[in-house]
C-alpha cells in the first residue's frame, strides 16, 4: 500500500534529506484489490525525454497469460480481466506477443492475416475494448511487428507459389536449386536448410525460420508499402508502438552466397548485417513512425555492441531501441549451456550502457519468450533463496539506464519447468534441434536434454500462476502447455496479499524509480567491475547520487565501499535482513543475495 508516509519519504530522498524511513517502504497491502490510493504516482519525468525512457514494459505472451473461456488458452478477455494487476504493479506499457490470426507453427511468430486476431485469442472487438481499458487505465499498448517473414498460409504467400510469373511472385525471395540441391548452404534457426523446394513450380524458398514462414522480400518496394500500411492500421487503432521481430535480418546478402564456415554455426551474423537493413529501417521511420508518438524496439539478434548505435542513434531516425542479447546469452553456445561469471555479466551491462551513449537509449531484460525464466538462470531458485534472489536480479534490471521490459511471472519469481523427456517440450526450435543433434547420432539424447532444460524456451512459456487453484487459475479445461507444479507454492493471490512478496518488492522498486530521475537517466558506473561477488554500481544525475549493491552468493560479503564513498541513507532493500547502517558508513555486511540502494 502506498501510504502518505511512503510518498512523503521518497519527497525526502529526492530533496536530499539524510534520514529515511525504511519501514514505510514495505507497508503491506490489505488485499488482492487495492484502493484507488495505491495506485503509482505519476513519475517525475526528466523534461525534454520521451515517454517510453519512463516506462516500465511487461510482455504478455497471450497463450499463457489468463484463459477466460477454458479452452487451456489465453485470451485477450483474459489479459483485459488482469489489468488492474498489471496497473497495481506499476506497469505503465504492455507489450503484446503477437496476436495475429496465426496457424501456430511457431506460436504466432508464422501470420497468416496481420488485420485479423487469432481465434484461439477473441476477436477485433475484443481486442478494442482491452485496448480501451488499457487507455482508461492510463496505461498503453505496444505490439509485436513480425515482418521479417509471414506465414505459408498468407494469402500472399498462397499467390506466390502458383507459379513464376504470378503478381506475387516477388514478395518473397525464390531461386533454383544447385547440384540438385538447395541454392545455397543457408541454415534455418528451427532445424535442417533454410530452403524448401516448392514442387509446383521447381524453385526453392528461403525461410531463416520454420518452414512454414517464408521471408519476405524486402527489395520489393510494394512488400514494403504493405507493411507500411500495417503499421498505419494499428497506429491509428490506438497502439503505441512496436517491437520489431528479428528486424536486421530483413535485408538478405546481395546474391545469397554460401556462407563461409566459420559462420555457419551462428549464421545470424551474416543474417542480420544485410546492406539495406539501415536504408529500410530510415524509409518507415520517414513513411509511417515520424508522424506518431510512437516507441520502436527491435530483436537485434546478431548484432553487436559496435553496430548496435547505427539502430539507435536518435539522428539516424531508425529505432528507439533494441534488444541486446549479449547479457542474456552470454553464457550460451547455442543450444548448449556455458558456465557464467559475474564479472562478465557486469562487463555486459557496462558494455550495454556505454552503447547508449548520449543520442541512444537501451534496454533492460533479463529473460522474454525465448529465454529461460531469470531467477533460474541468474539468481538461485532453490525454495530458501528464490524469492531474496528474484528480488535482486529485479533491483539490478529496474535500476539500469534503459526502459526496463519485465516478463509476464518474473514479478513472482516464477521458475524453469522440470521438464523430463522430450515429450514435455511444445517448441518448434527443439523438435527441429531434435532431428538434426539426436535423430542424427551428433549428440546423445541425455546431453542434449541436459543442456535444453536450462535453455529451453519453453521454460518461459508454461501458463502464469495466478492462484492455487488447479492449473493456477490459468484456465478451468486443459492447459495448452503443462503448469509448473510449483505454483502451489508461487502464485500471484498469495504474492499480492504478502507485502514481503516478490512482486510487492517489483513494485517498490517501479515506485521509487519513478519517483527519483537518477535512477532512470542518471550515468551508470560499475565502481568494482572485477568483484566476483558483489554488483556495486552509481546512478548521478546532477548533484543528486545512488549506490546499488547486490551479492550474487548465499554467503555474508564485508565489503568496504571503494573511492572513500559513504552512505547518507538506505532508500530500499529487497529485505535480506542487513544490519542497521548509520549516517557515514563506510562499509556494509551484505547478506546473501542482498540487494540494496543507498542514497550517497
Amino acid at each position: 500500500m502506498q501510504t502518505a508516509s511512503f510518498r512523503k519519504t521518497l519527497l525526502s530522498v529526492m530533496m536530499g534529506t539524510l534520514a529515511i524511513c525504511q519501514t514505510a517502504m514495505s507497508t503491506p497491502s490489505t488485499g488482492s484489490a487495492l484502493a484507488k490510493e495505491d495506485t503509482p504516482q505519476t513519475p517525475a519525468a526528466r523534461p525534454g525525454a520521451p515517454w517510453w525512457k519512463e516506462a516500465v514494459v511487461y510482455q504478455i505472451y497471450p497463450r499463457s497469460f489468463n484463459d477466460t473461456n477454458g479452452d487451456g488458452i489465453g485470451d485477450l478477455n483474459g489479459i483485459t480481466a488482469k489489468l488492474d494487476y498489471l496497473k497495481t504493479l506499476g506497469v505503465d506499457t504492455i507489450w503484446l506477443s503477437p496476436h495475429f490470426d496465426s496457424p501456430n507453427a511457431d506460436n504466432g511468430y508464422d501470420i497468416r492475416d496481420y488485420r485479423k486476431v487469432m481465434s484461439e485469442f477473441g476477436n477485433m472487438d475484443d481486442f478494442d475494448r482491452m485496448l480501451a481499458e488499457m487507455k482508461r487505465r492510463g496505461m498503453r499498448l505496444i505490439i509485436d511487428l513480425v515482418v521479417n517473414h509471414s506465414s505459408d498460409e498468407h494469402r500472399w504467400f498462397v499467390e506466390s507459389r502458383q507459379s513464376k510469373d504470378n503478381p506475387y511472385r516477388d514478395y518473397y525471395i525464390w531461386r533454383d536449386g544447385r547440384d540438385g540441391g538447395a541454392p545455397n548452404n543457408y541454415p534455418s534457426f528451427f532445424g535442417g536448410s533454410a530452403w524448401k523446394k516448392d514442387e509446383a513450380t521447381g524453385q526453392y524458398y528461403l525461410h531463416y525460420f520454420a518452414r512454414k514462414q517464408p521471408d519476405l522480400n524486402w527489395e520489393n518496394p510494394k512488400v514494403r508499402a504493405e507493411v507500411y500500411d500495417i503499421m498505419r492500421f494499428w497506429l491509428d487503432k490506438g497502439v503505441s508502438g512496436f517491437r520489431m521481430d528479428v528486424i536486421p535480418f530483413i535485408s538478405k546478402p546481395d546474391g545469397l552466397p554460401d556462407l563461409p564456415a566459420e559462420n555457419l554455426a551462428h549464421p545470424e551474423f551474416v543474417y542480420a548485417n544485410g546492406p539495406r537493413v539501415h536504408q529500410y529501417l530510415q524509409e518507415m521511420n520517414r513513411e509511417v513512425l515520424s508522424r506518431y508518438d510512437a516507441m520502436t524496439v527491435g530483436e537485434a539478434f546478431g548484432i553487436s555492441f559496435e553496430q548496435a548505435p547505427l539502430f539507435t542513434d536518435a539522428r539516424r531516425r531508425e529505432l528507439d531501441m533494441i534488444f541486446h542479447f549479449d547479457l542474456v546469452r552470454l553464457d550460451r553456445d547455442g543450444w548448449r549451456k556455458k558456465d557464467w561469471t559475474l564479472p562478465e555479466l557486469k562487463a555486459a551491462y557496462a558494455q550495454i550502457d556505454r552503447t547508449g551513449g548520449s543520442h541512444g537509449w537501451n534496454t533492460s531484460f533479463l529473460t522474454n519468450h525465448d529465454n529461460p525464466r531469470s531467477v533460474s538462470h541468474f539468481g538461485d531458485d532453490s525454495p530458501e533463496w528464490r524469492a531474496v534472489s528474484a528480488k535482486a536480479l529485479a533491483t539490478m534490471m529496474l535500476t539500469q539506464r534503459a526502459t526496463p521490459f519485465l516478463y509476464q511471472g518474473d514479478e513472482l519469481g516464477m521458475t524453469n519447468y522440470p521438464f523430463h523427456g522430450i515429450e514435455d517440450y511444445d517448441d518448434v526450435e527443439v523438435k527441429g534441434q531434435w532431428h538434426d543433434f539426436v535423430e542424427s547420432g551428433k549428440v546423445s539424447a541425455e546431453e542434449y536434454l541436459s543442456h535444453l532444460r536450462q535453455t529451453s524456451r519453453d521454460n518461459a512459456r508454461t501458463p502464469m500462476q495466478w492462484s492455487a487453484a488447479p492449473n493456477a487459475g490459468f484456465t478451468t479445461g486443459t492447459p495448452w502447455l503443462a503448469v509448473n507444479p510449483n505454483y502451489a507454492q508461487i502464485n500471484a493471490t498469495a504474492q499480492v496479499d504478502d507485502a514481503g512478496s516478490v512482486y510487492h518488492h517489483h513494485r517498490r522498486l517501479m515506485e521509487v524509480r519513478s519517483q527519483i530521475p537518477a535512477l532512470i537517466h542518471g550515468e551508470f558506473r560499475d565502481l568494482d567491475p572485477a568483484n566476483p561477488k558483489v554488483f556495486a554500481y552509481t546512478r548521478t544525475l546532477d548533484d543528486k547520487r545512488y549506490l546499488v549493491l547486490i551479492n550474487f552468493t548465499r554467503e555474508t560479503v564485508a565489503y568496504d565501499l571503494p573511492e572513500g564513498l559513504k552512505i547518507a541513507a538506505t532508500l530500499l532493500d529487497n529485505g535480506a535482513a542487513q544490519p542497521p547502517l548509520q549516517p557515514g558508513a563506510a562499509s556494509v555486511s551484505l547478506q546473501p543475495w542482498q540487494a540494496t540502494i543507498y542514497q550517497l
